[in-house]
């Protein structure tokens, strides 16, 4: 049973949800304010559990520096520029864009971690990236109208925020992946890299800058949304994800967990109406092909 896979798929389900759910509250508070309040949030969940459960006793020196740079570079800045970009793009080309730290962390893995990865893996991934491509390039009609179709914005700047957003995760992946190879328990890990990002955003919105305060009031409506998005992407899709990075391969588990913008058609068409194009269709059956091949021993 493909178990480490299988939660890099969950974790992937877990972001294209989060990437549904994210767009009306993210562009109402400003992206800085908006991952803070969900960061805050899930630190404050993390820490009840491993307090409870005791599992805080498994930290030592050499898993906590190493876990603290990780969620600084992956969440602190990777969230915080994908949720800009979501803002200016929408969520289907923020998540092609998000998709290439699948490359980028094979590429990290092969060159930092000497990870040699099999030629039925390979084409796994390759066939993955490409479906990938192909189902959020394709993934509009000229008919379909929706608002998280509008580019707000240079798009150059947008497309800048996301390779960003990628790189970071990539990144952040690579520093955890030899910690999470020790046993560690994931939900710790999570605390520990959630609760520095939240640390430097709530550090930060501090500054005399006007592009790190609220947009808008945190009404009910938007903190519950908000929360959420933090309990789905931050306590479940990140937990999995580390616990993918336990036992798998950097880039198998960063290709699948970036399968969420062929995940996200069937969640667009049901919350917008609109049926996504006969190439976005194709891509995800290229994505459904490339990880049979990943799956394969």
């Amino acid at each position: 049973m493909p178990i480490h896979e299988l939660a890099a798929l969950g974790a992937a389900t877990c972001w294209a949800l989060t990437g549904l759910i994210s767009a009306g509250p993210a562009g109402h508070l400003g992206a800085p304010t908006f991952n803070r309040v969900r960061q805050i949030f899930v630190t404050g969940l993390l820490t009840i559990y491993v307090i409870v459960t005791g599992t805080w006793r498994e930290l030592d020196m050499a898993t906590v520096g190493p876990l603290l740079l990780s969620g600084f570079i992956g969440i602190f800045i990777g969230d915080t520029l994908l949720f800009s970009a979501l803002n200016r793009l929408g969520p289907r080309r923020s998540g092609i864009l998000f998709a290439l730290n699948a490359p980028i962390a094979a590429l990290l893995g092969w060159l930092v971690l000497d990870e040699a990865l099999p030629p039925l893996a390979l084409a796994g991934i390759a066939l993955t990236a490409s479906g990938v491509f192909l189902a959020i390039i394709f993934g509009k009609r000229r008919a379909q109208m929706h608002e998280w179709e509008t580019i707000k914005g240079p798009l150059s700047v947008g497309v800048l925020l996301g390779l960003g957003a990628a790189t970071g995760q990539a990144i952040g992946s690579i520093i955890a992946r030899p910690v999470m190879e020790t046993g560690l328990d994931p939900f710790v890990a999570s605390l520990l890299r959630v609760g520095v990002a939240a640390a430097c955003l709530s550090v930060m919105a501090q500054l005399p800058i006007a592009s790190v305060k609220p947009k808008g009031p945190l009404t009910p409506k938007v903190l519950a949304m908000t929360a959420l998005t933090g309990v789905t992407a931050l306590a479940i899709g990140m937990t999995l994800l580390l616990f993918a990075l336990s036992g798998g391969k950097v880039g198998i588990v960063s290709t699948l967990s970036a399968t969420s913008p062929a995940i996200i058609l069937p969640m667009l068409w049901l919350r917008t109406g609109e049926r996504p194009a006969a190439g976005a269709w194709a891509g995800a059956a290229l994505v459904i092909l490339g990880m049979g091949l990943i799956f394969i021993r």
